[in-house]
Order: structure tokens, then sequence, then C-alpha cells
């Protein structure tokens, strides 16, 4: 279900000089200028285009799509499609983990046939000849064993697309002088989240070690005190805050979080609850979207908190960035245009 955004414009410092009634006036215009406006989109669920900017740099995500069943061949023939509508050259795919699903009877390796079947072909060169850049789910920890190590061994291969040097890691996309954005790419698989016993095995489960935990938290916060490009994103299978069925990520939100505002990171990109969402939390500077429609079966969105977007349905997210700007839009696996969200350098968003 798409949820009723509470503010169509938001700015995350109010104006000193504004008294509680003048603040009470203006909080109560923006919300019905938000429903009404909510309600126009909700009037137009399948709108057939969205805007392209023409100086943008432009790549597509999915999570949680490794199935190689048809609803992940219909989310690939989507994002195919939009491509040769729009005469785009994308920059390349963010793949937000559950790569992978299920067990390989026959071993999983980097010479195993579903990288060609579910990976290269599915998402072919000749449309996509940019970089896979790829974080990893719970899904490639679990289903097989010692799956992320795979994973981490093919993007070691010759003249593959997929790129994943690390657990966790940094590209820059722009000009190489001047980056316009910097991805920040982490594991969210803490021993916390994706460790522990498995509920039906009662064996223990694969996730990142206590070790590699703190090595990689002393690493982010490295990343974010370093010079980085005009935006910053982050990059992750779970969701800090989600209104899908898996809920909120506790020890991400105690761990990530703080970073995330103190180092003014503009959007948080993930996956792992299966839907599409948007979410803005009142007074944080760091926009959350969810893109876990590529492939594995939807599910429906319990929480009723408040939220600019979310719907279990089938798709991808689209990123257009330029100087001023980051410009995410969901499409579902038929090609339609279900939400938009433009995201400012000073931490402002519009919806639409």
């Amino acid at each position: 279900m798409q949820n009723e955004c509470e503010m169509v414009r938001r700015h995350h410092v109010l104006m000193p000089h504004m008294n509680s009634s003048s603040l009470s006036r203006r909080r109560a215009i923006q919300t019905l200028f938000c429903s009404s406006a909510a309600l126009a989109l909700n009037l137009r669920p399948d709108r057939a285009s969205a805007e392209i900017a023409k100086e943008a740099l432009h790549l597509l995500m999915i999570g949680d799509f490794g199935t190689g069943g048809k609803e992940q061949q219909q989310v690939s023939a989507a994002m195919q499609k939009l491509i040769a509508d729009k005469s785009l050259r994308p920059e390349g795919l963010l793949l937000l983990g559950d790569n992978f699903y299920s067990l390989d009877k026959a071993g999983f390796s980097t010479e195993s046939p579903r990288w060609k079947k579910e990976i290269e072909d599915m998402y072919p060169v000749s449309v996509f000849p940019g970089p896979m850049w790829t974080v990893l789910g719970n899904h490639d920890y679990h289903d097989n064993p010692g799956g992320e190590k795979v994973q981490l061994a093919y993007a070691q291969k010759a003249g593959v697309r997929w790129k994943m040097p690390a657990k966790w890691h940094r590209f820059d996309l722009g000009p190489k002088d001047k980056p316009l954005v910097t991805f920040i790419c982490l594991d969210s698989n803490l021993p916390l989240v994706s460790g522990g016993l498995d509920k039906k095995k009662k064996t223990p489960r694969s996730s990142l070690t206590k070790a590699e935990e703190q090595e990689q938290l002393a690493w982010l916060k490295a990343e974010l005190a370093k010079p980085r490009a005009p935006f910053t994103i982050a990059v992750a299978h779970h969701p800090l805050y989600s209104n899908g069925d898996h809920g909120d990520t506790k020890a991400l939100l105690d761990q990530w979080e703080p970073l995330f505002q103190e180092h003014k990171v503009h959007a948080y990109l993930c996956g792992h609850d299966h839907d599409l969402q948007h979410l803005e939390m009142k007074g944080r500077f760091t926009t959350h979207l969810l893109s876990g429609g590529g492939g594995a079966k939807t599910r429906k969105l319990p929480s009723d908190r408040k939220m600019p977007f979310g719907k279990d349905v089938h798709g991808f997210t689209h990123l257009q960035i330029t100087a001023d700007a980051l410009i995410f839009t969901h499409y579902s696996a038929d090609g339609a245009v279900l939400h938009t969200v433009t995201k400012k350098l000073d931490g402002s968003f519009a919806v639409g």
C-alpha cells in the first residue's frame, strides 16, 4: 500500500524567528498541501514516464533479486526497456544484496552456471556495460556455505563486471578531479543482525565476525572523516528504518545512524524487505530508499507508520545524479513510475 506522506517538501532547519503559533499554521498548511499532493499522486499510480535529466549520471538498483525466476526476468526486462526508451547509458548497477537465493546442489563456486544464467545473461553487457557494485545480503551468507566468499572471489576474475573488492568498500562517481557522489558500501550482516542460531536447523548462522564488525565500523568512521564528494550515499542490504515485515534494524540504528547524521549522509539505500519504500524520519538529514523488489516474492507492509511511499511490488529504482540533486524513481516490473523523490545538497527533499 502507498502511505500518505507527511510533507512534500521538508527542510531540516526551522527559521529561528518563527513563534509557536506561526509554526502551527505552517505545519497545518504543509500537511494540507501534502495531503492534496499525495491524493493527486494516488490518482496516477501508473504514470508512464518520469523526467530524465540529460546531464545526469544514471544508475539502476535492485535488491533481493537472485532467484533466477520469472519475476527477476520481468524486472530485468523493465530495466532494459527503460534504458532503450530513454536512450540512457547507465554508469552501472547497484546490487543491494540477496544476490543468490537457495542452496546450489551442484556446489556454489566461481564456476557455477548460475553466474552466467542469473547475472551475466540476466543483465547483459550489451545493455549494462558498466560495473555491478554489490553488497552482501543475509541469503548470500546463509543459503550456500561460504557463499559470501565465492562472491568476493568472483569479483577477482578478469573481465567481470561484478565489483566487490571487499565486504565493505567505497567508490566515487563523476569527473575524476571533481566527483559528484561518494558511495559507502557496507556489510550489514552484523552478528546481532544475521548471526545467532537458525530457527529451523538450530545451527549457527554465518555473519560478520565481531572482529570484522569492529574493523568495518572503524573504516566507516575513517571514510566519513575523509574528503568526500558533495553528495554521500551509504549502501547496504538491511534497512535502518522500514515499514516492511522485518521492521527497523536496531543494531544498525545504534551503530550507523548517529554517524550518518553527524556526517550528513544524504541517502541510505538498501533492500531486505521485499518491496519498494521511501522513508523520511523527522529531524533526520538522511533519506531512506528501500529497493527490495528485484525478483524474490513480495511481502505486505504491516507497519502503518507514515512515510512518503511504500508498496509490495516487484520493481527497481533509477537514480539520477546531477551537480545539485539526487533523483530517485521507483518503477514497477511493468515499467510504470510509482514514486519519485529529489534530494538536494542541503538535505531537503521534494516528492513528485
